[in-house]
């Protein structure tokens, strides 16, 4: 364990809630800082109550505890002038001030960055919305999936008869609070260094935006021609064969790269089809390099391309990764509590000074922190 984390000592004030903000508020707190989540009175976040599955613990589901564990929460009541008052003197201490409301809400709140800056000069202030501040899509909901909807990215993945195809996790709420997290790294160090403070502001469509960069790029470039999925086995809208997924007799793999005469010598695909062009014909080959991958087992296959270096792994589930051993290896499993909840969840993706850090410290309590209302930080 490192002895001093980065950010120890960092007080973070949160009002967010969902994924986005939480998400930059997670690896801030990961990382040392002291993070204390504004939720509201009798409810809290409601991501408290936002079920994956039937799963819960301690009576919350377990999307709040992945996202909010090594916070401290306030359970107030923003439109209670009261309430209010006795929150400013956090914020006038806090390092940090995030929110993710739609645009204008903060402000009406009272909490917008320009009244927080007014008390708290230096302060840095993350904002995360669904489409920015202004322009035509404002005032839309800020969720992922219709963010992803609204992106184009769903025209990349799945084959070309698919339709568009989602992804299956909330990529544009875990990209935008990592985007946010560095924005406020940055700023921070310049207040550390020149007394700045600022605001940081990022949205679901800026970091799907950029998530695309490179294939937008292309698209940009190309005389804004649409590309075309892969009728079978596809993994990316642009690349040619053999790039895909493919059934084997007893599972899946995935080919990123490779010689196709020399996959064709080892699987025994027609040296007619594998000699194509890959781009133009790029279907036909799959298809036939496919029907030869049915033939034989992912390892049979996983031991003939790893001795050609063809660039090549077994399609695997959560049960094959965590018995490969490696997330256990790189110590990304940890063992959380509060009183007697207790789960298995990640860890912070990055190590400092050779030591990843970690805390057993689960999600919150609705209001276990209320005593600094009173006391102050």
């Amino acid at each position: 364990m490192t002895e001093i984390l980065p950010l120890d000592g960092l007080k973070v004030l949160d009002f967010s809630q969902f994924l986005a903000g939480p998400y930059c508020a997670l690896k801030l707190a990961d990382m040392g800082a002291d993070v204390v989540k504004v939720e509201r009175s009798g409810m809290g976040d409601l991501s408290r109550y936002l079920y994956l599955t039937d799963t819960k613990i301690g009576g919350e589901s377990t999307i709040f505890h992945a996202i909010n564990r090594n916070k401290r929460s306030l359970a107030v009541d923003l439109k209670s002038d009261a309430d209010r008052e006795k929150l400013w003197t956090l914020v006038r201490e806090a390092d940090v001030v995030l929110q993710n409301f739609r645009p204008g809400v903060m402000e009406r709140l009272g909490f917008g960055y320009d009244a927080v800056k007014a008390v708290n000069p230096t302060v840095v202030y993350g904002t995360v919305t669904g489409y920015g501040s202004d322009g035509p899509w404002v005032d839309l909901p800020g969720q992922d999936l219709l963010a992803q909807a609204r992106s184009g990215v769903m025209w990349l993945s799945g084959a070309r008869d698919d339709g568009p195809v989602a992804m299956g996790l909330p990529i544009a709420d875990v990209l935008a609070g990592a985007s946010l997290t560095q924005g406020v790294l940055a700023l921070l160090y310049r207040r550390a260094t020149k007394g700045i403070g600022g605001r940081i502001e990022t949205s679901l469509i800026e970091v799907l935006a950029d998530l695309q960069f490179e294939l937008l790029t292309t698209w940009l470039n190309d005389g804004h021609r649409t590309p075309t999925r892969s009728v079978n086995n596809p993994a990316h809208a642009y690349l040619a064969a053999p790039y895909g997924v493919y059934e084997t007799q007893d599972g899946h793999l995935a080919i990123a790269m490779g010689k196709l005469d020399l996959l064709a010598q080892i699987t025994g695909l027609d040296p007619e089809i594998a000699a194509r062009d890959a781009f133009a014909e790029r279907d036909a080959i799959k298809a036939g390099l496919a029907t030869r991958l049915k033939t034989a087992s992912t390892s049979h296959w996983m031991e003939q391309f790893i001795k050609a270096d063809i660039w090549a792994a077994p399609v695997m589930d959560w049960d094959g990764v965590i018995d490969s051993g490696v997330l256990q290896t790189l110590d990304m499993v940890q063992q959380i509590s509060r009183g007697e909840v207790s789960m298995q969840t990640t860890r912070l993706p990055i190590r400092i000074d050779g030591t990843r850090p970690a805390s057993t410290t689960a999600a919150p309590e609705l209001g276990d922190a209320n005593g600094l209302l009173e006391t102050g930080w």
